[in-house]
């Protein structure tokens, strides 16, 4: 199977969705192609968080130009395939980081036109997030 970043996109969107739901959470997609929320999900009356799932097919990391402050109630889900997209046995590394964490993650790619979280980052830095879905629920 041909391997492309909207695919990889798809999965790891479906992915959390599907353990939001697994969760009890009232979660939908949103649509559009250009957009910084990929989930809304209300957790009860009057109190809704909005999520921006990032997904990865390989081992490196995601770009994050398209975070520019960070808001209450918005999350980052970072969702890592491990080079096994393709395999459906693997289950997928997730870190879910609130969007006012994401500052202290973020580097810059050496040109300076990218804005990027390693996977690296995540694990030295991000163990208290990762699969950390208390966070949401």
């Amino acid at each position: 199977m041909a391997k492309n970043g909207y695919n990889t996109g798809l999965a790891a969107e479906f992915f959390v969705l599907s353990i939001l739901h697994r969760k009890g959470v009232d979660a939908n997609l949103t649509l559009g192609n250009k957009k910084s929320v990929d989930i809304a999900a209300v957790l009860r009356a009057g109190e809704a968080i909005t999520i921006d799932v990032k997904g990865l097919a390989g081992r490196t990391g995601w770009p994050v130009d398209n975070i520019r402050k960070p808001k209450a109630n918005h999350f980052i889900v970072f969702v890592c395939f491990r080079g096994k997209i393709d395999d459906a046995t693997v289950v997928p590394e997730v870190w879910v980081v609130p969007s006012r964490r994401i500052p202290a993650l973020t580097y810059h790619s050496p040109s300076g036109k990218r804005r990027l979280v390693s996977r690296s980052t995540l694990n030295a830095r991000g163990a208290r997030y990762r699969d950390a879905w208390h966070l949401i629920t």
